[in-house]
């Protein structure tokens, strides 16, 4: 069975940085796709970034582009989410998730089989 569990939520300030993590176990992950994603209080899930599992193809949603770093170690089947100059529209919790190895990488959360549980971030102005 796989499982993807987060870490690394929580209190943060406005301009501040965090790093969330992501343990992929159940199976070792060749090429499936990853991302993260997140839903503030009242909105729809949204699309952070993705990357494929070579680390080769990555892509940023507009409002994290040049402030969030999407990485991972194939060692540790790790998925991580660097932010950096955070603002308070980041407040969310956040998921990260993984496809099938048949599919790329995509904003759209219907593409993604696997879902972590969910961390909290929390900016605060």
């Amino acid at each position: 069975q796989v499982r993807l569990v987060e870490s690394g939520g929580g209190l943060v300030q406005a301009g501040g940085s965090l790093t969330l993590s992501c343990v992929v176990s159940g199976r070792t992950f060749s090429r499936n796709p990853v991302a993260w994603f997140r839903q503030a209080p009242g909105k729809e899930r949204e699309y952070v970034t993705g990357m494929s599992w070579s680390g080769k193809v990555t892509h940023y949603a507009d409002p994290v582009l040049g402030r969030f770093t999407i990485s991972r170690d194939t060692d540790t089947h790790t998925i991580f989410l660097q932010m950096n100059n955070v603002k308070p529209e980041d407040t969310a919790v956040y998921y990260c998730a993984a496809g099938l190895a048949t599919m790329g990488v995509s904003a759209s959360a219907q593409n993604y089989v696997y879902w972590g549980q969910g961390t909290q971030v929390a900016v605060s102005s």
